[in-house]
């Protein structure tokens, strides 16, 4: 008797990718990236297969009112280094979200994907608001 099962390996062809819109007001700045980066890796499709990008492209608003949890909003800080010398930088995360609100939530989802050559195409499926505003309606359907 022969074995009707086979493997399924979707194929760049044949990604379906959709919209989602996230709401990040009051929610858990680690705990959202999380469930972002699995939407933009497409780890939430049945079709799911390692090599293939079929992730999907997601919206974020209201990214300026992001939480974070026991106490950290006074303690962490955002460090980067210039390439100068002497050019070690930082910012706490109130100055963060006052300047740039998108960076907080596009770092988080950064650190939460994989290292590999897709992250680049999976970042740029990301479209991060700091207010409720964004330019994306059409393609969310009314969402």
């Amino acid at each position: 008797m022969k074995k009707s099962q086979k493997t399924f390996m979707q194929r760049k062809e044949d990604v379906n990718r959709e919209w989602h819109l996230v709401d990040v007001e009051g929610k858990i700045l680690g705990r959202i990236a999380t469930e972002i980066a699995e939407k933009l890796i497409g780890k939430n499709k049945p079709t799911y297969t390692p090599h293939t990008d079929a992730g999907d492209f997601v919206v974020i608003i209201n990214a300026r009112k992001v939480a974070l949890s026991r106490g950290k909003e006074e303690k962490k800080t955002y460090t980067w280094h210039t390439g100068f010398p002497g050019g070690v930088k930082e910012r706490s995360f109130q100055e963060m979200i006052n300047k740039h609100p998108e960076r907080v939530i596009l770092q988080a989802v950064k650190n939460m994907l994989p290292k590999n050559k897709l992250q680049g195409e999976r970042l740029a499926r990301l479209k991060i608001y700091p207010g409720k505003e964004h330019k994306h309606e059409s393609q969310l359907g009314g969402k």
